[in-house]
């Protein structure tokens, strides 16, 4: 990650009063994409992430050459995990979790998680808690579980 371009992006959000909650430049040539993800505590309206949008589109001109795409949204229901900030946000939320090793005989794991510590995640599974190396974590996000609501006219 390009540590100045991180820290123009966020200081112009922090100006706006948004948190940079992750900043990814991928691809290369005229495919490029600069995905920004922002959030609050109140959480971030559409129309505010266009008006963000704009401003990070201006400000940018002079910080990146050649041609890109600028994506910026919100973490969403289902919130990817990269960094340990990310973690600390999603203690006891349900997550879902990929290691490049097997950990306990698994490779896939799914509980809610409980802890960060140091470079470790802590999740609880079926009673048990297990602990993960941050760097071990191949992909890693929150998990939202969809309720079914009663049917229209039915009695519960």
């Amino acid at each position: 990650m390009d540590r100045h371009l991180w820290s123009v992006v966020e200081a112009y959000l922090t100006a706006e009063q948004i948190e940079l909650d992750d900043l990814e430049l991928l691809g290369g040539g005229k495919g490029r994409i600069l995905r920004v993800t922002v959030d609050s505590p109140q959480g971030v309206k559409v129309d505010r992430i266009a008006e963000l949008s704009r401003g990070l589109a201006r400000l940018l001109e002079d910080e990146i050459e050649g041609a890109y795409t600028l994506e910026v949204s919100s973490p969403g229901l289902e919130r990817k995990l990269r960094r340990p900030e990310h973690y600390r946000k999603s203690i006891g939320k349900e997550v879902k979790i990929k290691t490049n090793n097997e950990i306990d005989e698994a490779k896939s794991h799914r509980g809610t998680l409980t802890e960060v510590v140091d470079d470790s995640i802590r999740i609880e599974i079926d009673g048990g808690v297990r602990t993960i190396p941050i760097e071990d974590v191949a992909s890693a996000r929150t998990v939202f579980e969809w309720k079914r609501g009663a049917k229209p006219g039915k009695k519960n």
